[in-house]
Order: C-alpha cells, then structure tokens, then sequence
C-alpha cells in the first residue's frame, strides 16, 4: 500500500489554469505511467521538445513534478510526479477568478477522461482478458446531509489509498487503472 500524503488545497488560480492547459493534462496523463524526458514526451505527443521542456519546466515551478536525476543521461532531464493529495477549496471559498479556472479546469478535465475511455474503447480488443473487462461503472445514488458530503469523499480517497502501489515496483501483470469520483446533488 503506498502512503497517503496529507491533503493539500490549491488556492492560486495561477495553478489551476496551468493544469487546465490542454497539453499539460496529457503530459499529467503521461507521467501518471512514471519519469519521462522531455524527449520521450515529444515523442509520445507529437510536439517538439523545446514544447514539452517549457511545459515540464513550468510544472516543476509550481511543485507538480520534479527532476529524477537519477534517471538523468548526459545532458537530458528525466521528470517525475510529485505525489499529492491535491484538492480544490469548496466553491464557496473560492475568489471569482479561481472559480472560473476550475470550472475550466473541470470542463477540460473531463473531456480528457471522455477520451481516454474512448480510446479504451477502441483498443481494449486488443488488450485480451482480462483487462477488456476492466471497464467499470455504476450509477448510484446516495441520499446525504451537507455534513455528511466530505465524510463520503473521504472515505473514497481512503479506498484509493489502500489499493494504491508504489510506483517503484508494480507487478509484472498490473496496469495503472483510472478511477474517477464525480458526485454532485440533484437539482
């Protein structure tokens, strides 16, 4: 099981819309997977890598990824995640301008999960069993006082964490598996 890091709550809208840039949510993506070069990202995502290095560079400045020197081969930068609980205060808390970056952070967020299930979609064939059967959802209602919302998702982060590896020695036979929590009340 790998360790829970302490929640941690992003008020600077300066961060959110750096998350929500289109490219950095694929490279996110990416990096979910383990270290990448700005050469390997290049690759992967059809950009240059003067591209990939400016936005590598400027996650790294907000505290998202850091460098593996380790990894590091003459010149070239390997980049890793920093692993992070990390959360958006509740609406309610947030100033207008950080209100408009998470909703476009949301908005971009959940386009890129559409394509991702898609691109599943297409593929899973070709994965075999039993991963063509991994895909799993539910659609589930739960009735909750506003007191018992954050007890809810708490409880789910939690879940997460006791299944979660360390990424420095995953089974031979273990993918990374996306899971996504979206609740909202009904209107």
């Amino acid at each position: 099981m790998k360790e829970r890091p302490p929640p941690e709550t992003i008020t600077d809208p300066r961060q959110v819309r750096l998350l929500a840039h289109p490219l950095r949510q694929r490279i996110a993506e990416i990096m979910r997977r383990g270290p990448v070069s700005s050469t390997t990202l290049a690759r992967e995502l059809g950009q240059s890598t003067g591209a990939t290095s400016y936005h590598l560079r400027q996650l790294a400045k907000h505290g998202f990824i850091e460098e593996a020197p380790e990894l590091a081969r003459g010149r070239e930068r390997w980049w890793r995640e920093v692993p992070a609980d990390r959360r958006l205060p509740p609406r309610s808390e947030q100033s207008p301008e950080l209100r408009r970056a998470v909703e476009e952070l949301t908005r971009l967020e959940f386009a890129n999960e559409m394509d991702m299930l898609a691109r599943f979609q297409r593929e899973r064939d070709r994965l075999g069993e039993p991963w063509a059967d991994a895909l799993l959802f539910s659609f589930a209602t739960v009735t909750l006082r506003p007191d018992e919302i954050r007890p809810f998702f708490e409880e789910y982060i939690a879940l997460l964490y006791r299944y979660k590896r360390s990424d420095d020695d995953p089974p031979p036979d273990a993918r990374t598996f996306h899971a996504r929590f979206l609740a909202f009340p009904e209107v």
